[in-house]
């Protein structure tokens, strides 16, 4: 079992061998006590890491939340929010991904608040083109339809929309694609 003023090497020694919901639980506990900040910060690491490599990518973007709480410098609170939109969009809760795209915004420097756009902006379509591949046409239009939201160039506007006509063709919804269509030109 993990206890409070164990170190790094003392932590991975315990795990080890161990499974994945048990280091989740043993981390968890672990998480929840007074830690030095380098030892938090590793335990919130380790359980973000087997939550990623679960598929569990809410509670991995909420360790990545409470991260950028605790960490001291802005670089590193941006860089931990941004991760944390990421896997809510990975997830699909798209609430939490302005959410958390709004903190890293407002922990950023005016240089790096357009490259923290950008980078949602990329994370959106990354996982669009994912579901794509995947055949999960249905997920994959409701990031369309989010990134249209967005503010994006005329270039991008007009791919996003026949990206997203072809996809409402293939899933049947013949009256949104002629919608879009008529919008769109």
């Amino acid at each position: 079992m993990l206890h409070k003023g164990m170190k790094k090497f003392e932590i991975d020694e315990a795990l080890e061998g161990k499974g994945d919901y048990v280091q989740i639980d043993h981390l968890t506990k672990l998480s929840r006590e007074e830690l030095p900040l380098d030892i938090k910060k590793f335990v919130y690491v380790k359980l973000a890491d087997i939550y990623e490599k679960k598929g569990i990518f809410t509670n991995a973007a909420k360790i990545y939340d409470n991260m950028a709480i605790i960490s001291i410098a802005f670089s590193e609170k941006v860089k931990h929010y941004v991760r944390s939109a990421e896997l809510y969009i990975q997830a699909g809760v798209f609430d939490k991904v302005e959410e958390a795209m709004k903190k890293a915004i407002g922990e950023a420097n005016s240089f790096e608040k357009q490259d923290i756009y950008y980078a949602v902006k990329g994370f959106y379509q990354k996982q669009a083109e994912t579901y794509i591949n995947q055949f999960k046409r249905n997920n994959a239009a409701k990031i369309y339809e989010k990134l249209l939201d967005m503010n994006l160039t005329e270039s991008e506007k007009k791919e996003i929309t026949k990206k997203l006509i072809g996809l409402y063709d293939k899933l049947g919804k013949f009256n949104e694609s002629r919608r879009l269509s008529s919008f769109g030109s």
